[in-house]
């Protein structure tokens, strides 16, 4: 098992530039005031596709060879890995396959469909969208690109916090939402190059704590698919080299139930105007929540994605506060 390191975020962020979006941080005076600590939000929703996964996925995808890329790809995924892929495979003119749940929003499901890649539907909670997978990619010599358990995709994932640092220098503290553990373990290795001394806490649904569970015994935990309104972290384990990254290089994970996710996607939404999926919200939610242990400190967010039907988020964010 191949573990990526600090240098390989570097190299990722050279294979996305001109291809990837730089996208903005905020900050917000009253967001502070209310937290009692500095927040830099790293805005996922306005990148490529509307997620942070773009990066990963480009980043694995362009590094294959003219063979693979001819036989294309597979992937799973309930909706922004499957949009990522799709759009790098389309830019890389390559065919790509999705393994979708059937319940995935109908807005990643149109989108992924919309950039061209072929999509399987599967029940989230009857099949395994790995087994699908794996057999799909052995009749038709694809090459399975899975959705965090995979260096290169760590890596491509990393750059978003690689950015965060470079605009606003060393922080604290980095808050990132956590599935498959992909997003803050790279963020963690970039945190390595700019902010070593940074702490590293990672937020999982309080449904599906897995990844807490997994860092507490010392193996990898494995559980039910969460019911969860982050559709975008319903993981049952995190991988071999997430789980690795997460022991080596977190400080901590916490966990956000549904309820939290609501008010913070409230908070982006009225305070900083940012259309956010339940996901997104990890991050803040548990910070949130944890914020007087980070008093007066800097602190960066990941806000991953904001692919999230509109009739979906007003009926959340719309509701009784």
């Amino acid at each position: 098992m191949r573990l990526p390191i600090p240098d390989d975020v570097l190299a990722a962020a050279e294979r996305l530039d001109g291809v990837a979006h730089r996208t903005p941080v905020l900050t917000s005076t009253r967001l502070d005031e209310a937290l009692g600590l500095q927040v830099f939000l790293k805005c996922e929703s306005f990148q490529r596709m509307g997620a942070f996964k773009f990066r990963g996925a480009y980043n694995t995808l362009v590094q294959l060879t003219s063979e693979q890329r001819r036989a294309g790809v597979v992937a799973y995924s309930s909706g922004n890995h499957a949009q990522a892929v799709a759009l790098a495979a389309r830019l890389l003119d390559m065919p790509a396959t999705i393994v979708m749940p059937t319940d995935a929003p109908r807005i990643k499901h149109e989108a992924t469909l919309g950039y061209g890649a072929e999509v399987v539907q599967y029940d989230r909670h009857t099949e395994s969208r790995e087994e699908i997978g794996r057999a799909i990619a052995a009749e038709r010599g694809a090459v399975v690109v899975p959705p965090f358990d995979h260096p290169d995709i760590v890596a491509g994932q990393g750059t978003a916090a690689l950015e965060l640092l470079q605009d606003v220098g060393p922080l604290d503290a980095l808050v990132a939402p956590m599935g498959g553990g992909g997003l803050v373990t790279g963020s963690a290795l970039a945190a390595r190059l700019l902010a070593p001394d940074a702490q590293i806490f990672g937020v999982e649904p309080a449904a599906g704590d897995d990844a807490r569970r997994s860092l507490e015994s010392g193996e990898i935990v494995r559980i039910d698919t969460p019911r969860t309104i982050a559709d975008g972290a319903q993981t049952q384990a995190l991988g071999e080299v997430t789980f690795a990254l997460a022991r080596q290089l977190l400080t901590a994970v916490w966990t956000a139930t549904d309820d939290q996710l609501v008010a913070s996607m409230r908070t982006l939404a009225s305070t900083l105007k940012i259309v956010a999926e339940p996901t997104a919200a990890l991050g803040l939610a548990g910070l949130t929540e944890h914020r007087d242990e980070l008093a007066g400190r800097r602190v960066g967010v990941i806000v991953s994605g904001g692919n999230v039907d509109l009739g979906r988020f007003a009926e959340l964010v719309g509701g009784a506060a």
